[in-house]
């Protein structure tokens, strides 16, 4: 037996995040609760101030507090390399492994006619206009090794061979139905370094 309204709120919030079931959730609020000041109060003040400043990066799609994020304002990446990803937590794994040292495109899903995520839903009008201002050679479309995944692939081979810049994808390691955010770090440096053509 749980307490009041807001030890029911606070678990069903719990609940909701990746990983955490009600089991856990419960877990978790007790002991947030039952040390508050240590660890209660750190935690609301962290998410309050990352709700209040963290932001989508205009240019690449990445979660930062600034605009250009870190990654894309940094001088010393590999400006004419693109690394494309379905989302956020795909670009993080691959800045985990340190495995590429360009630049990233958050496309912002993959294609999935069954969840009615068409090519509109997706940020490829940014990715044309990077690419329309010059000084890119490559773009790698590191997309996970799922049926969508690959039809998306597919789908941007195609919409980026007139630019003329190399499009490549990522090679083994990636296994078939695997999600890039829960890839090891050796495996994701085999996957990048084995890219092919397109």
């Amino acid at each position: 037996m749980t307490g009041g309204t807001e030890v029911e709120r606070l678990i069903a919030l719990l609940a909701k995040l990746p990983g955490l079931g009600p089991r856990s959730a419960r877990r978790a609020a007790l002991k947030l609760l039952t040390e508050p000041e240590a660890r209660l109060r750190p935690l609301a003040a962290a998410l309050a101030a990352a709700a209040d400043a963290v932001r989508g990066c205009a240019t690449c799609g990445n979660l930062d507090s600034q605009d250009p994020c870190a990654i894309c304002a940094d001088p010393a990446r590999e400006a004419g390399v693109i690394c494309v990803v379905e989302g956020v937590a795909d670009l993080w794994a691959l800045e985990r492994a340190r495995v590429h040292r360009g630049r990233y495109h958050v496309l912002g899903g993959v294609l999935s006619p069954l969840s009615g995520v068409g090519p509109e839903d997706l940020r490829l009008a940014p990715l044309l206009d990077r690419l329309a201002v010059g000084g890119v050679s490559e773009v790698i479309l590191a997309l996970g090794a799922t049926v969508d995944g690959a039809t998306t692939a597919h789908w941007l081979a195609d919409r980026l061979r007139p630019t003329g810049v190399a499009v490549t994808r990522l090679g083994q390691g990636v296994p078939i139905g695997g999600a890039l955010d829960v890839l090891d770090e050796g495996t994701l440096a085999a996957a990048l370094s084995a890219r092919r053509r397109a």
